[in-house]
C-alpha cells in the first residue's frame, strides 16, 4: 500500500472541509480540568470558533514511549495518570471515541520510521483535560501519537511534517503540554498567582519571538539557546508538542498567541493558533 492509500480511503468517509488550524494547548495543572478560570474559557471560547473536526489527534506531554505509536482502539478509556488530587478530578470521564481507521492512516503517512498501532493507552489527562473543554459532548472521535523520548528534536519536527495532509481531511491536530514548565521550582506559596521567576519571563518570550518570527530551527535546538531556556525545559516531554504545531504550519499562514500568562513562577499556559 503507498504512502496516501490509507489516507485516502479513510478520507473517502469524510465530507469536504477546509483546511483544519493546529494547536498547541498549554495544559497546566489536571485540575483545569474541573476548575473554572480563563484559560477554560479561552478553550471553550476556542471550541466554539472552530470549524468541527472530523476526528483529533493530539500529541501530548504525557505519553512518552521508546518508539512512535498511536492509539487505535475503538473506546479509548480515560487515563487518571496523576495523584495526589480530589477525587472529583478522578471521577471524570471523557469517553469519546476513537479512530481504527484514522489511527491505521496516520500509520501509512508517516514513512521516517515505523509507527505501531497501540491498544493499551487510552486519553490521558494531556489529552482529555483539554479536549473536554473544546468539544464537552464528547462526540468527536480522537487518537494519540506518542512521544519517543529516544528521539531529538529534530525527529520530532520532521515526523510531524508528514502529518500536514491530516489537516486537508477534517482532523484538528492538537500539541498538549507547556513551554514553560519547571515543576521543581514552582512557587507553591503563588499557585493562584500570575507570577513568572526572571528566567520563565525570558525564555517564553523569546520562544513567543521565534514563533511568530518563524523561527523554527532555534525552537528546535533549544538546548542552545542559553540558561533561561535550560530552566523552562528541564525535560522535552512537555515543550516538545509545540515542535509537532509548528511542524504543521504553511509558509505565510497566519499565527496567534492566546491564555499568555504564567502560573506559580515556574509554568506558562501560552498557547498557539495556526490557521
Amino acid at each position: 500500500m503507498n504512502t496516501l492509500q490509507a489516507l485516502n480511503k479513510f478520507s473517502n468517509t469524510l465530507s469536504g472541509t477546509p483546511k483544519m488550524p493546529a494547536l498547541f494547548l498549554g495544559h497546566g495543572s489536571p485540575m483545569n480540568a474541573i476548575e473554572e478560570n480563563e484559560f477554560v474559557a479561552s478553550f471553550r471560547k476556542l471550541g466554539k470558533e472552530l470549524i468541527r473536526p472530523h476526528a483529533i489527534l493530539c500529541i501530548s506531554a504525557h505519553w512518552e514511549t521508546n518508539g512512535t505509536y498511536v492509539t487505535a482502539m475503538p473506546n479509548p478509556r480515560t487515563i487518571h495518570d496523576f495523584g495526589g488530587f480530589p477525587q472529583e478530578l478522578f471521577d471524570v470521564q471523557y469517553p469519546a471515541p476513537g479512530s481504527p481507521e484514522l489511527a491505521k492512516a496516520t500509520q501509512q503517512l508517516v514513512t521516517s520510521t515505523e509507527v505501531g498501532l497501540d491498544d493499551k493507552w487510552g486519553l490521558d489527562h494531556g489529552a482529555w483535560s483539554v479536549i473536554k473543554h473544546l468539544y464537552p459532548n464528547a462526540d468527536i472521535p480522537v487518537i494519540q501519537m506518542s512521544i519517543d523520548y529516544s528521539k531529538p528534536p529534530q525527529y520530532h519536527y520532521d515526523l510531524a511534517k508528514q502529518l500536514h495532509s491530516l489537516r486537508q481531511k477534517g482532523i484538528l491536530i492538537i500539541g498538549s503540554g507547556n513551554m514553560v514548565h519547571n515543576l521543581r521550582m514552582v512557587a507553591w506559596n503563588k499557585l493562584n498567582d500570575t507570577f513568572a521567576f526572571d528566567w520563565a519571563t525570558e525564555a517564553n518570550d523569546t520562544m513567543k519571538q521565534f514563533i511568530l518570527d518563524g523561527n523554527h530551527q532555534n525552537l528546535i535546538n533549544f538546548k542552545s539557546q542559553g540558561r533561561a531556556f535550560d530552566l523552562a525545559i528541564p525535560t522535552p516531554e512537555h515543550y516538545l508538542p509545540l515542535l509537532y504545531t509548528l511542524a504543521l504550519k504553511d509558509e505565510k499562514e497566519a499565527i496567534s498567541i492566546f491564555n499568555d500568562k504564567p502560573v506559580a513562577g515556574s509554568l506558562t499556559m501560552t498557547s498557539v493558533k495556526i490557521g
